[in-house]
């Protein structure tokens, strides 16, 4: 994940769709309506591939943050 004004952050993602992911983000100081930018190595058995997406942060929990894909229709 890459917050701007930040570093990259290595996050592990839970519950992945089209349209929203929510990553353990620990104590990363995100705020609701926040841009970040992700990067997702998806494993194809031989192939690995590298999807980008833009999201807004959505909400903001102990265990993590909830993110709303932008441009999730390409």
């Amino acid at each position: 994940m890459l917050v701007p004004g930040h570093s990259r952050r290595l996050c592990r993602a839970r519950n992945l769709s089209a349209t929203g992911v929510f990553v353990e983000t620990g104590e990363m100081a995100l705020r609701k309506g926040q841009s970040v930018e992700l990067a997702f190595a998806i494993n194809l058995g031989v192939v690995t591939r590298i999807h980008r997406r833009s999201a807004v942060v959505a909400h903001v929990s102990r265990g993590g943050t909830g993110l709303m894909m932008e441009n999730h229709g390409s």
